[in-house]
């Protein structure tokens, strides 16, 4: 199928079908990948905003999404209720895509998260997998961990305490033997023993108190010093967007994936 993009632009593979998006939440990347996907594989969208809908006039969830599946064929949603996927997955008619339910879950990220692994260095298998940032509310984190439950990978842990990996996440971890190390601090010999470094973002619009958002928006950055440490062939992710917790110095090293991770994402949307 890539093959056949890259040779041809588009394919008639999805030709008279029809995509509906409708993100409550801001989106660049998942938006447009899910957009260019149809698009590319011969199909049409049908982009709904928010600020622009029935939503502005009271519209429930529920009411939207049966709307919505009497002119799609499937619907992309994101919302920022932890509950929005299983409600609309209860009144549609057409299949639900979830691009991310509030700070729970972004399934279609971990599918290209893996993806982007695989391609980078081959395999999953027997991994060092080191999540940083924020995972108290990276919903990337949230899906990828439970991914790869299904891998025999080992996983490391740095966040400050006030943004560690929620309990039950934890825990599946922990009873898989997968949980390797736990720190607050991004040190040398974490680095050294990582092969995928995934980075995420403070989410300062999950903080109720701004105060506590600037006590930890810079805990964690990633630059050059971090990187002389690191494997020749470790791979940086990122899901992007970004603030400061990967420098634009990083870029330049061959390491740095994330860019990579978003040509593999409207890839792997097809």
């Amino acid at each position: 199928m890539r093959l056949g993009v890259q040779r041809q632009g588009v394919l008639d593979i999805l030709k008279g079908r029809v995509l509906c998006t409708m993100f409550y939440e801001p989106s660049t990347r998942t938006s447009a990948s899910f957009d260019a996907a149809m698009q590319r594989l011969g199909g049409r969208t049908v982009v709904i905003s928010p600020s622009h809908s029935s939503t502005q006039k009271g519209e429930s969830l529920q009411d939207t999404i049966r709307t919505l599946g009497c002119y799609g064929d499937a619907i992309v949603l994101r919302h920022p209720d932890e509950s929005s996927a299983a409600t609309a997955a209860k009144f549609s008619s057409v299949p639900i895509i979830n691009g991310g339910n509030g700070s729970l879950e972004h399934p279609t990220q971990a599918f290209l998260d893996l993806f982007t692994i695989r391609e980078e260095l081959g395999t999953v298998t027997g991994l060092t997998i080191t999540f940083t940032g924020d995972l108290r509310h990276g919903r990337t984190v949230h899906s990828l961990v439970q991914l790869l439950q299904h891998y025999n990978v080992h996983i490391q842990l740095v966040a400050p305490a006030s943004l560690a990996l929620p309990a039950d996440i934890r825990r599946q971890l922990v009873d898989s033997n997968q949980l390797l190390t736990e720190s607050n601090r991004l040190t040398d010999d974490i680095v050294a023993h990582s092969d995928v470094l995934y980075c995420t973002r403070v989410q300062k619009e999950r903080f109720q108190d701004p105060r506590e958002y600037e006590l930890v928006k810079d805990a964690l950055v990633v630059d050059n010093s971090v990187l002389k440490h690191a494997k020749p062939h470790m791979v940086v992710m990122h899901p992007l967007p970004r603030n400061r917790e990967v420098s634009e110095e990083v870029d330049f090293d061959q390491r740095a994936a994330y860019f990579r991770q978003r040509y593999f994402r409207w890839d792997d949307e097809q």
